[in-house]
């Protein structure tokens, strides 16, 4: 549920967008992306008075590149966030790789499941490469490619290659002898 609630950013542009006709429909689509998750923040603090760090640097992100947007009526800077998203994500994962007692990956699922430190250590390096390459196919099709097009890639591409990934990688730990952490005696 939280990952969908947190997606409403990306549906907001996307909806605006093809709502909007262009050349203005970008520039709606990103004032509706950052009052939409400004609204998320405000609503999360409203409710459990407290926010992520992580939604607090989407937002920043967001009102950096999106203001910069309005700012200079140039759509290059919104085009630009889902590959410094990416790559802030991929630099994270990296991160818990040589500092903290675990991956970030495993601090995510290790509640749930039990698996060697250096299959943890795997999946977290791919994480890394997934988020860097995101970045970069983000960059190639939001920079050859007509801004509907990115649009689309944004919210349906994003998804699905994230999907295929996250599924992946669970097929991938069906190779390991990994059981859930949860002994509820069943």
């Amino acid at each position: 549920m939280k990952m969908l609630i947190d997606f409403l950013p990306i549906v907001a542009f996307f909806v605006v967008f093809k709502v909007v006709p262009p050349p203005e429909g970008v520039f709606y689509a990103t004032g509706a992306a950052i009052a939409s998750a400004a609204a998320l923040v405000a609503f999360t603090w409203l409710k459990h008075r407290q926010v992520s760090r992580q939604q607090l640097i989407m937002l920043g992100v967001l009102v950096v590149l999106g203001g910069a947007t309005l700012a200079f009526h140039d759509e290059r800077f919104i085009k630009w966030k889902p590959t410094v998203v990416s790559w802030l994500m991929g630099a994270g994962f990296l991160g818990t790789q040589f500092f903290g007692g675990k991956t970030l990956i495993e601090r995510m699922l290790g509640e749930s499941l039990s698996a060697p430190r250096a299959v943890w250590r795997r999946l977290n390096l791919a994480w890394v490469v997934f988020f860097a390459a995101m970045g970069a196919l983000n960059l190639y099709v939001a920079f050859n490619f007509p801004t509907a097009t990115w649009v689309n890639f944004k919210l349906f591409g994003t998804l699905g290659l994230t999907l295929a990934f996250a599924f992946a990688q669970a097929f991938y730990l069906t190779r390991y002898d990994v059981t859930p952490t949860n002994d509820s005696g069943d």
